[in-house]
């Protein structure tokens, strides 16, 4: 009687097992983790070459449709930070200008709903100008997302200590900084989400530069 029972049983439990395994098939494969994807951004290697248009023999600093800035600005603070992407760390003053240097964090919404207008103006100043970003005080998934989500391709250092902040003596984010080609602070903009137009005002008023359209 058990041995009948238990023929009549098998099938069923079979049955089962089956319809579990073809269920887990197919559901979709888990995201990888951040760390085991590629990093949308790009690697910090040429960040202290400077733009081809500011080393171009007899151009000076200027490139056509541009203005000379004002003398003056402060250094930029004896830092030394991270890439994300690896390789060796980088020197903040070691940034070649003229650069725009934006303080973000995936955490931020004004961070976040600015960031494309920064991917618009390193696409568009390519050879004039370096954008470069610095993620403060965030998770490494949570910037990759961010950069993978919104295309942001520019390279990005990493300040989880809020080290710059410290020594600008600024607590809120977005920060951005407008950075000569002598690596001077022109100047340093917190005043919210920045659109494109108001980047290429800030960098033509600060930097000289004219930004194409």
């Amino acid at each position: 009687m058990n041995r009948r029972l238990a023929l009549l049983v098998l099938p069923l439990l079979l049955a089962v097992a089956g319809c579990t395994a073809d269920k887990a098939s197919d559901e979709p494969a888990p995201r990888p983790a951040a760390a085991e994807r590629p990093s949308p951004f790009r690697d910090c290697a040429t960040l202290g070459t400077a733009p081809t248009a500011a080393t171009t023999p007899g151009s000076g600093t200027k490139t056509p449709g541009t203005t000379a800035p004002a003398a003056g600005g402060q250094a930029l603070p004896e830092l030394t930070l991270s890439c994300f992407t690896g390789g060796a760390p980088v020197a903040l003053r070691s940034v070649a200008g003229p650069a725009v240097i934006n303080v973000w964090a995936s955490w931020c919404p004004p961070c976040r709903k600015e960031l494309p207008a920064f991917q618009r103006l390193s696409q568009r100043t390519t050879g004039q100008l370096q954008v470069v970003g610095v993620n403060s005080r965030d998770s490494r998934s949570g910037a990759q997302s961010i950069g993978e989500d919104f295309g942001v391709r520019f390279p990005i250092l990493v300040d989880q200590g809020e080290a710059l902040q410290r020594e600008l003596k600024r607590n809120a984010i977005p920060l951005t900084l407008f950075v000569d080609a002598d690596g001077r602070i022109r100047h340093i903009d917190a005043s919210g989400a920045l659109d494109d137009a108001q980047l290429a005002k800030l960098v033509r008023q600060h930097l000289g530069l004219t930004v194409p359209a």
